[in-house]
């Protein structure tokens, strides 16, 4: 029987997912810049001993050396570029965000090796920005969920009609017919969200920031409500994470944090649940 030798190659990635295998490994779920999504195997990263253990931890930028596998690929060697979630594993909305956000990464690219290199600068973005905590954490959620819809060329019409394409204003918004909708073209069950809430959708899918931060939490709540909505219009089965995200960002620390995603608690320390 021939031996499978795979090949070698590197390359810049956001860890969106751990899962345990076996005694003492681990198969991660990396988005990476050139690959796309991959999900890899680190072999002995659960021991105490490991080099590169406390590396592999959720939300984090790392640089990764992968082996060419018959299933899947292993891998070989990981630094660190930025490791974002330690910055936010103990704050409650910050980590339910970062939960949504590589969920929704996951969940945005259904082939495994498909570059998508828009999605994964707009993900490895929206975990600084939460690292840098200088927004508010549920717009950064509602600016990356905008702008990854963008991207699958599901972006919700926000300054014209979404059926008939006149120049808005316009004051309905249905999610089934594709977002801000005319009077001529509204159809029954639509909403009438506040001018000010489809400005801020506007900022977020922009960049505004300015516009974004200055906005109040009642049209924020709204404006996260027809974002959710419309992400889960279009994708085969509900997020898992987005009902649990906090959008109250002076939330105090959790515990129930670290059951969201996976085993990201128990990566938290290298010591503890021989994790890293």
């Amino acid at each position: 029987m021939m031996s499978f030798r795979g090949k070698l190659y590197r390359d810049d990635a956001v860890v969106l997912r751990l899962q345990k295998l076996g005694e003492s490994d681990r198969i991660v779920t990396l988005f990476t810049r050139r690959h796309g999504r991959i999900r890899a195997v680190a072999k002995g990263v659960r021991r105490t001993t490991s080099k590169f253990g406390g590396r592999l931890e959720p939300f984090g930028h790392v640089d990764v050396q992968l082996l060419e596998g018959r299933t899947l690929d292993v891998i070989s060697q990981v630094e660190g570029v930025d490791l974002f979630g330690r910055r936010f594993l103990d704050d409650y909305p910050r980590y339910t965000v970062a939960s949504a956000i590589a969920e929704t990464a996951e969940r945005l690219t259904p082939v495994e090796q498909e570059p998508s290199l828009r999605l994964y600068l707009l993900t490895l973005g929206a975990m600084r920005a939460l690292a840098l905590g200088d927004h508010a954490s549920s717009l950064v959620l509602d600016a990356y969920l905008l702008r990854s819809m963008s991207v699958a060329g599901w972006a919700p019409a926000l300054r014209e009609c979404a059926v008939c394409g006149t120049a808005g204003p316009h004051r309905g918004f249905s999610v089934p017919a594709g977002g801000a909708v005319c009077p001529d073209c509204r159809p029954p069950g639509a909403g009438h969200p506040a001018p000010a809430t489809i400005d801020l959708m506007v900022a977020l899918a922009d960049g505004d920031w300015a516009t974004a931060d200055a906005s109040e939490a009642v049209f924020r709540r709204e404006a996260s409500g027809l974002v959710a909505a419309h992400l889960q219009w279009h994708l085969e089965r509900a997020l898992r994470s987005l009902p649990l995200v906090d959008r109250d960002d002076r939330g105090r620390p959790t515990p129930a944090a670290r059951d969201l995603h996976g085993e990201r608690g128990a990566d938290r320390h290298h010591g503890k649940d021989n994790a890293s």
